[in-house]
């Protein structure tokens, strides 16, 4: 009996992870989301946290400076949480002759992927979280979503072991 349940609930998972957005969806979208366009220059963010129960457990506003070089956009993120807390992370992201994308940062495991489709932007990648003085590899799933020139949105759920153990949500102004 264990073993069927056991059975039934990792099918259940595996359905309800597999199950996501496809990207071409927003093929006829407008505007077209041009990753390096609308970060060149400055932008700010303003963005909340929440766990799996969906309790906002952070809020924080991120100034952010672009840089674009050829292919390569820089991103400098200053990030202010509303407890105090400080952080800054840089992005090196390269645009690929297919127009697809490929990121680093320091706190990024391996290497960003992401691809634009109409006005939607899908970027992945894992990170390392630390937690009260704990360290978990998450995988981040953004979706980015240009609204007007000025504006995005940006939706990411963060997962561990296939499962969302928290969200992030997030509104850009350039």
């Amino acid at each position: 009996m264990k073993k069927l349940a056991l059975l039934c609930w990792l099918m259940v998972t595996v359905l309800l992870t597999s199950c996501s957005a496809n990207l071409d969806e927003y093929d006829k979208s407008t505007p077209s989301f041009d990753l390096f366009g609308y970060f060149d220059g400055q932008s700010r963010a303003w963005g909340m946290v929440q766990d799996y129960t969906d309790k906002q457990t952070r809020r924080f506003v991120v100034d952010i400076i672009g840089e674009v070089d050829g292919d390569t956009l820089t991103l400098t993120e200053d990030f202010i949480f509303h407890d105090g807390e400080t952080d800054q992370r840089i992005w090196t992201i390269k645009r690929l002759e297919d127009g697809s994308y490929e990121g680093t940062a320091d706190d990024i495991i391996g290497v960003a992927t992401g691809q634009t489709v109409g006005n939607a932007l899908r970027w992945q990648y894992d990170f390392e979280l630390e937690v009260d003085g704990s360290s978990y590899t998450v995988a981040f799933d953004d979706w980015l979503y240009r609204q007007d020139e000025d504006h995005l949105f940006n939706l990411t759920s963060i997962r561990k072991f296939g499962q969302e153990v928290g969200t992030i949500t997030l509104f850009f102004q350039k």
